[in-house]
Protein backbone atom coordinates (compact mmCIF):
# COMPACT_ATOMS: atom_id res chain seq x y z
CA UNK A 1 0.00 0.00 0.00
CA UNK A 2 1.42 3.48 -0.99
CA UNK A 3 0.04 6.56 0.63
CA UNK A 4 1.22 10.11 0.44
CA UNK A 5 2.65 11.93 3.88
CA UNK A 6 1.78 14.80 5.87
CA UNK A 7 0.66 18.01 3.78
CA UNK A 8 3.60 20.30 4.19
CA UNK A 9 1.70 23.30 5.33
CA UNK A 10 1.37 20.70 8.87
CA UNK A 11 3.45 22.05 11.79
CA UNK A 12 5.07 20.91 14.73
CA UNK A 13 6.06 23.11 17.70
CA UNK A 14 5.50 26.30 14.86
CA UNK A 15 7.87 25.04 12.03
CA UNK A 16 5.93 24.07 8.78
CA UNK A 17 7.15 20.87 6.72
CA UNK A 18 9.00 19.18 9.52
CA UNK A 19 6.30 16.50 10.18
CA UNK A 20 6.19 16.13 6.33
CA UNK A 21 9.66 15.07 6.47
CA UNK A 22 9.07 12.99 9.64
CA UNK A 23 6.10 10.85 8.22
CA UNK A 24 7.77 10.42 4.34
CA UNK A 25 10.70 8.88 6.65
CA UNK A 26 8.21 6.81 8.60
CA UNK A 27 6.05 5.52 5.82
CA UNK A 28 9.19 4.89 3.80
CA UNK A 29 10.52 2.33 6.42
CA UNK A 30 7.20 0.55 6.49
CA UNK A 31 7.21 0.56 2.77
CA UNK A 32 4.08 2.35 2.73
CA UNK A 33 5.90 5.78 0.61
CA UNK A 34 3.83 6.25 -2.38
CA UNK A 35 7.60 5.67 -5.11
CA UNK A 36 6.91 9.06 -6.60
CA UNK A 37 8.97 10.16 -3.50
CA UNK A 38 11.66 7.92 -3.14
CA UNK A 39 14.20 9.75 -5.40
CA UNK A 40 14.12 13.27 -3.22
CA UNK A 41 14.09 11.59 0.41
CA UNK A 42 17.15 13.60 1.79
CA UNK A 43 18.13 14.90 -1.37
CA UNK A 44 20.17 18.18 -0.52
CA UNK A 45 18.50 19.99 -3.10
CA UNK A 46 14.84 18.65 -2.47
CA UNK A 47 12.73 20.21 0.45
CA UNK A 48 14.51 17.49 3.44
CA UNK A 49 17.23 18.85 2.72
CA UNK A 50 16.71 22.02 2.87
CA UNK A 51 14.75 21.76 6.00
CA UNK A 52 17.85 19.61 7.26
CA UNK A 53 20.26 22.21 6.29
CA UNK A 54 18.23 24.95 8.10
CA UNK A 55 18.06 22.94 11.47
CA UNK A 56 21.67 21.88 10.93
CA UNK A 57 21.60 18.11 11.04
CA UNK A 58 22.35 15.74 8.40
CA UNK A 59 19.53 13.81 6.98
CA UNK A 60 21.16 10.58 7.66
CA UNK A 61 21.57 11.48 11.62
CA UNK A 62 17.65 12.66 11.30
CA UNK A 63 16.36 9.44 9.89
CA UNK A 64 18.13 7.28 12.61
CA UNK A 65 16.68 9.80 14.88
CA UNK A 66 12.92 9.23 13.65
CA UNK A 67 13.42 5.30 12.99
CA UNK A 68 14.04 5.04 17.02
CA UNK A 69 10.57 6.37 17.73
CA UNK A 70 9.26 9.39 19.35
CA UNK A 71 6.88 11.85 18.85
CA UNK A 72 7.77 14.70 15.94
CA UNK A 73 7.83 17.56 19.02
CA UNK A 74 10.41 15.11 20.66
CA UNK A 75 12.13 14.78 17.37
CA UNK A 76 12.44 18.35 16.69
CA UNK A 77 14.22 18.91 20.37
CA UNK A 78 16.71 16.43 19.02
CA UNK A 79 17.51 17.96 15.98
CA UNK A 80 17.87 21.76 18.39
CA UNK A 81 19.91 19.58 20.67
CA UNK A 82 22.30 18.40 17.67
CA UNK A 83 22.06 21.45 14.99
CA UNK A 84 20.75 24.54 16.31
CA UNK A 85 18.11 25.62 18.43
CA UNK A 86 15.60 28.38 16.34
CA UNK A 87 13.97 31.33 18.05
CA UNK A 88 10.69 32.73 16.61
CA UNK A 89 12.47 35.34 13.80
CA UNK A 90 14.12 31.40 12.27
CA UNK A 91 10.83 29.85 12.37
CA UNK A 92 9.22 33.26 10.88
CA UNK A 93 12.08 32.73 8.09
CA UNK A 94 11.82 29.38 7.39
CA UNK A 95 7.80 29.36 7.13
CA UNK A 96 7.82 32.23 5.35
CA UNK A 97 10.02 30.38 2.63
CA UNK A 98 8.57 26.50 3.33
CA UNK A 99 4.97 28.16 2.58
CA UNK A 100 5.53 30.38 -0.18
CA UNK A 101 7.99 28.29 -2.18
CA UNK A 102 7.11 28.64 -5.59
CA UNK A 103 5.32 32.26 -5.64
CA UNK A 104 7.64 34.58 -7.46
CA UNK A 105 11.01 33.11 -6.80
CA UNK A 106 13.38 30.63 -8.38
CA UNK A 107 11.15 27.61 -7.95
CA UNK A 108 8.12 29.24 -9.64
CA UNK A 109 9.36 27.67 -13.29
CA UNK A 110 8.88 24.59 -11.77
CA UNK A 111 5.92 24.98 -10.19
CA UNK A 112 3.98 26.78 -13.75
CA UNK A 113 6.00 23.75 -15.25
CA UNK A 114 4.18 21.15 -13.25
CA UNK A 115 0.65 22.95 -13.14
CA UNK A 116 0.41 22.65 -16.86
CA UNK A 117 1.98 18.87 -16.89
CA UNK A 118 -1.39 18.65 -14.24
CA UNK A 119 -3.75 20.18 -16.69
CA UNK A 120 -4.09 23.15 -14.04
CA UNK A 121 -2.11 26.28 -15.62
CA UNK A 122 -4.99 28.18 -15.56
CA UNK A 123 -5.91 27.46 -11.78
CA UNK A 124 -5.08 30.74 -9.91
CA UNK A 125 -5.55 29.31 -6.50
CA UNK A 126 -2.45 26.94 -7.04
CA UNK A 127 0.19 29.37 -6.41
CA UNK A 128 3.06 27.79 -4.59
CA UNK A 129 4.38 24.46 -4.19
CA UNK A 130 2.77 23.51 -1.02
CA UNK A 131 -0.67 24.38 -2.82
CA UNK A 132 0.59 22.25 -5.73
CA UNK A 133 1.41 19.40 -3.08
CA UNK A 134 -2.01 19.71 -1.54
CA UNK A 135 -3.61 19.69 -5.09
CA UNK A 136 -1.24 16.61 -6.05
CA UNK A 137 -1.96 14.55 -3.08
CA UNK A 138 -5.96 15.21 -3.03
CA UNK A 139 -5.90 17.55 -0.22
CA UNK A 140 -7.23 20.41 -2.11
CA UNK A 141 -9.98 20.06 -5.06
Amino acid sequence: MSTYPKSPKEMTNGMMYFPRMLDKIRLHARRELHEDYHKNLGAVKAADGVCCNFLRVHYRDLRDRVLQGGTNEEILEWCFEKGRRLNQGDLVVWNGFASKLGWRDFATPNLEEAKRKHGIADRTDIVTIPDLIDFDEGRKN
